[in-house]
C-alpha cells in the first residue's frame, strides 16, 4: 500500500471511529433524557451512561447545550423519516399532506411516540428564542417532506392559495398548538380535534375540503380523549 493510500486508511478510520463514538454519546444522551428530561442531563450523566471519558464528549460537543441541539437534529432527521413513511402511501399532494398533519398529530396522540419526542421537542420550542437559526435547520428537516407535496399540489392546481415554506411552517405550528396543549394536560378527541386542523389547513391553501372529506386516518384509534 502506497503513503497516500495508508494515510487515506488512516483518515475513514479515525472518521469511522468518531462517528461511532459520537453516536454512543447521542444514544446515552437518549437514555439519560427519558429518565431525567433535559434540565436534569448532565455531562457525567450521559459519560456514565456511555462508558467514555471527558475527553471524548469534548471531541465533539463543546458543551451541554450543544448536545442537546445534536440530539434535536437527529431526532428530527429521524421524524422526517417517518413522516415520509406515513406519506408514502398517499397517490396524490392532497393526500400526502393530510398525511404529514396526522404524522405530526401522532406526538399528541400516540403514547409511544410522544414518549420518544416530547421532552426533546418541548426544550427544541423553548431554544427556538435562543438559538433559532441552528434549531430552524432541524425543524426544515422536517417540513421538508410537507413543502415537497405543497409546491407539487401548487403545481398540479390542488393547492391555489398556497405558498410552500411559510405555509409549511404555519401548517407546523398549528398542529404544534394541539400537540403541546395535549402535553399541557388538556386532553382533545382525537377525531374531533384531527378533522378540525385538517379543515383549517387545507382552507388556508386554498384545497378543496368536500374533496377530502372521506380520507380518514388510516390507523386511528376509537375517537375518545386520550390521556
Amino acid at each position: 500500500m502506497s503513503p497516500v493510500s495508508q494515510r487515506r486508511a488512516r483518515l475513514e478510520k479515525d472518521l469511522e471511529q468518531d462517528l461511532e463514538e459520537e453516536g454512543l454519546l447521542l444514544e446515552a444522551a437518549r437514555s439519560v433524557l427519558r429518565v431525567k428530561g433535559v434540565s436534569g442531563m448532565t455531562v457525567r450523566d450521559v459519560l456514565a451512561q456511555a462508558n467514555l471519558g471527558t475527553r471524548a464528549f469534548y471531541r465533539h460537543f463543546a458543551s451541554n447545550d450543544e448536545l442537546v441541539l445534536a440530539m434535536f437534529t437527529r431526532a428530527a432527521a429521524e421524524e422526517a423519516e417517518r413522516l415520509r413513511r406515513r406519506m408514502a402511501p398517499a397517490t396524490d399532494p392532497l393526500t400526502a399532506v393530510i398525511a404529514w398533519i396526522d404524522g405530526r398529530l401522532d406526538l399528541a396522540f400516540d403514547r409511544r411516540i410522544a414518549a420518544n419526542l416530547q421532552d426533546l421537542s418541548t426544550e427544541a420550542q423553548l431554544r427556538r428564542r435562543e438559538t433559532p437559526a441552528e434549531l430552524q435547520l432541524a425543524f426544515d428537516v422536517m417540513l421538508a417532506p410537507l413543502i415537497e407535496q405543497l409546491r407539487m399540489g401548487q403545481e398540479r392546481g390542488l393547492f391555489t392559495e398556497v405558498n410552500p415554506e411559510p405555509d409549511a411552517r404555519s401548517i407546523h405550528d398549528v398542529v404544534w398548538g394541539v400537540v403541546e396543549a395535549h402535553w399541557s394536560g388538556f386532553p382533545q378527541r382525537k377525531r374531533e380535534t384531527r378533522d378540525r386542523v385538517v379543515r383549517f389547513c387545507l382552507l388556508a391553501i386554498g384545497a378543496s375540503v368536500d374533496s377530502s372529506a372521506s380520507r380518514d386516518v388510516r390507523h386511528a384509534s376509537p375517537d375518545r380523549a386520550v390521556r
